[in-house]
């Protein structure tokens, strides 16, 4: 089902949270869910996945993860500021130790000027305090490819912030 790269990250972040003991949670916005599919794809992932928040609306990154209204109102949805807030609301509201979130443009309408199809901020945030930010540019290179683009890098996060652990 999933392409064998993404299959081969997802296991390795099941691997070492396993052995851990770390919690994971995502929030999705224009994956919409993939990354907690691919997580929980592999065998074990009961384990590490804690719960993963699809907030496809504005509303519900408001309602589900405490997004500030007045983050969205300033910066709009697929922002820095509202890619961290997403991942530090992820892990406030479960039982995470580590969690990824995700605000983009898939396309292939909905870009600008400003914020291009294929632009995609990401967020990582422990329950520490540790935090990382990407914004990527993965260009128009269709729907489908700019998900599992993000599904990639969100995977690369994950285990980045872990392991700084």
């Amino acid at each position: 089902m999933w392409p064998a790269d993404i299959e081969v990250q997802a296991g390795q972040i099941i691997a070492v949270f396993s052995v851990k003991g770390f919690k994971v949670a995502t929030a999705e916005s224009c994956t919409g869910g993939l990354i907690a599919g691919a997580l929980t794809e592999i065998s074990g992932s009961s384990a590490v996945v804690d719960r993963g928040f699809v907030t496809y609306s504005n509303e519900a990154k408001v309602a589900m993860l405490g997004v500030e209204a007045a983050t969205l109102a300033a910066h709009g949805a697929v922002a820095r500021q509202t890619a961290v807030e997403m991942a530090e609301g992820a892990v406030q509201h479960s039982a995470a130790d580590f969690a990824v979130a995700v605000t983009g443009i898939a396309g292939p309408s909905g870009g600008s000027a400003d914020k291009p199809v294929g632009l995609v901020h990401l967020a990582a945030a422990g329950r520490n305090g540790g935090l990382l930010h990407r914004e990527m540019r993965y260009g128009d290179i269709g729907r489908s490819n700019v998900r599992l683009a993000t599904v990639r890098t969100a995977l690369e996060m994950l285990m980045q912030i872990a392991q700084a652990e």
